[in-house]
């Protein structure tokens, strides 16, 4: 079954959000736990958040994603910044446990000039912190682009991460096909190579989620810009080939795209209707 759904807003409560989710057709979705270029979260009430995990429940919504904030940084040289980062991801995964079984997402984060061994060891200390035995959500770590001092954007330094996790198996990846695009894994024209490699590094049992976005950049430009669903680079045929392969059609797809809420549920019913093609 097509999991698919795309970016939503909370601003005007959890609840209006599900239900906009549902009129797009979508059966997942993904939304910022607080303010995406700052540090403040919107404060909902418990009744709130009860209703809208019974609206998951009464309508078949899989796998919900949060996502952190832009602006959090779990490997800033400031140590300020960093316990923030901590002190955010302990709020939001907070919120996370009204809706247990799903995932909270965030960037690795950019080392700014100390070094990604650094930026490693500073990412999973802030991990270790968050993280404990009874959470009942999987946080993933994504695929970056590789632009500035970003971390994330191979395989190998995610696997370094989760290595010094000590509660590993809380944690797992998303892959964003324009971040990987632009980090220069050919998922065009070499998909089961990229998750071969993918599997061998980090094992594809880690991988829990995908952005599904077309990038306007050649592969390796390390940019991060999004495009529409076949309006990029990467191409619909290839980005069709990602969500009808055996190995990953059964994960959540998140659409990232730069359009509103009516384009997001044309492009998820132009993507159920090329999924027709493959019998799905």
């Amino acid at each position: 079954m097509l999991t698919i759904g795309a970016h939503m807003s909370v601003a005007k409560g959890y609840v209006r959000m599900g239900r906009e989710t549902l009129e797009t057709g979508a059966n997942t979705l993904q939304f910022f736990a607080r303010n995406p270029r700052g540090a403040k979260a919107r404060t909902p009430d418990e009744r709130e958040l009860r209703t809208f995990a019974g609206l998951i429940g009464e309508n078949g919504l899989r796998c919900v994603v949060a996502h952190a904030p832009y602006t959090m940084n779990a490997c800033s040289p400031d140590g300020h910044l960093r316990e923030l980062a901590a002190e955010m991801m302990a709020g939001d995964l907070k919120v996370m446990e009204y809706f247990p079984g799903n995932f909270y997402n965030f960037h690795p984060g950019s080392h700014v000039g100390q070094g990604v061994r650094t930026a490693v060891v500073q990412i999973a200390d802030v991990l270790n912190k968050v993280l404990y035995p009874e959470l009942r959500t999987t946080v993933l770590l994504e695929t970056m682009a590789g632009k500035g001092t970003e971390v994330g954007r191979s395989f190998e330094e995610l696997r370094e991460i989760i290595d010094r996790v000590k509660l590993a198996e809380k944690v797992g990846v998303c892959m964003d096909s324009c971040h990987m695009w632009d980090a220069g894994y050919d998922i065009a024209e070499n998909l089961d190579g990229v998750l071969q490699e993918f599997d061998k590094v980090i094992g594809l049992c880690r991988l829990k989620a995908f952005h599904l976005n077309d990038s306007l950049n050649e592969r390796g430009s390390r940019k991060d810009r999004h495009a529409l669903l076949g309006e990029g680079k990467i191409g619909m045929k290839a980005l069709m080939n990602i969500v009808a392969h055996p190995r990953l059609c059964s994960l959540p797809f998140i659409l990232e795209t730069p359009t509103d809420t009516a384009g997001h549920a044309a492009e998820i019913q132009r993507v159920k209707e090329l999924l027709g093609e493959y019998g799905l």
